[in-house]
């Protein structure tokens, strides 16, 4: 059975909540949260991609979102939202298999799940004028002109 992954992106939040608060060694809460996910080896491989890309690149993504909310003060945003928007912009610039649309509306679905009852928008916000910069700079790199390939829509159905 292939996991959507909508489902392993919810770990992945999980994931790194659990490292935001903690400070645990990354590694040490992939082996304990992602551990049902070891059976579903592309799923396992996604997770752990994009939570290690996360982790190491948060100061750049934190960057890109502090430049989109001058008027808030950045500790202040909730704690979820963050991560939802640190895994976004990171699924933007790194991974080029995945469409801009879908990085998005994948945040917007998991903030109203697991956020405040305006996050939704608020990450849509964000996101949006996120990729509009991106596209203008010219640092959006992907591939099959935002569409999935065939092999992705397989592997991970939405």
């Amino acid at each position: 059975m292939e996991l959507k992954r909508r489902v392993v992106r919810e770990r992945v939040l999980q994931a790194l909540y659990a490292h935001e608060l903690s400070k645990e060694p990354i590694e040490m809460i992939i082996d304990h949260i992602l551990i049902d996910l070891k059976n579903h080896k592309e799923a396992f491989a996604f997770a752990c991609s994009l939570i290690r890309k996360v982790v190491e690149k948060t100061k750049d993504l934190d960057s890109l979102i502090r430049k989109r909310v001058e008027h808030w003060e950045f500790g202040r945003l909730a704690i979820i939202d963050r991560i939802i928007l640190r895994m976004s912009i990171c699924e933007l610039l790194y991974f080029d298999d995945i469409p801009p649309k879908v990085s998005i509306n994948e945040a917007i679905e998991i903030a109203r799940d697991y956020s405040t009852e305006k996050s939704d928008k608020f990450v849509n916000g964000v996101l949006d004028s996120i990729l509009a910069d991106l596209k203008k700079e010219g640092k959006l790199s992907k591939s099959g002109r935002g569409l999935l390939d065939t092999a992705a829509v397989k592997k991970f159905p939405k």
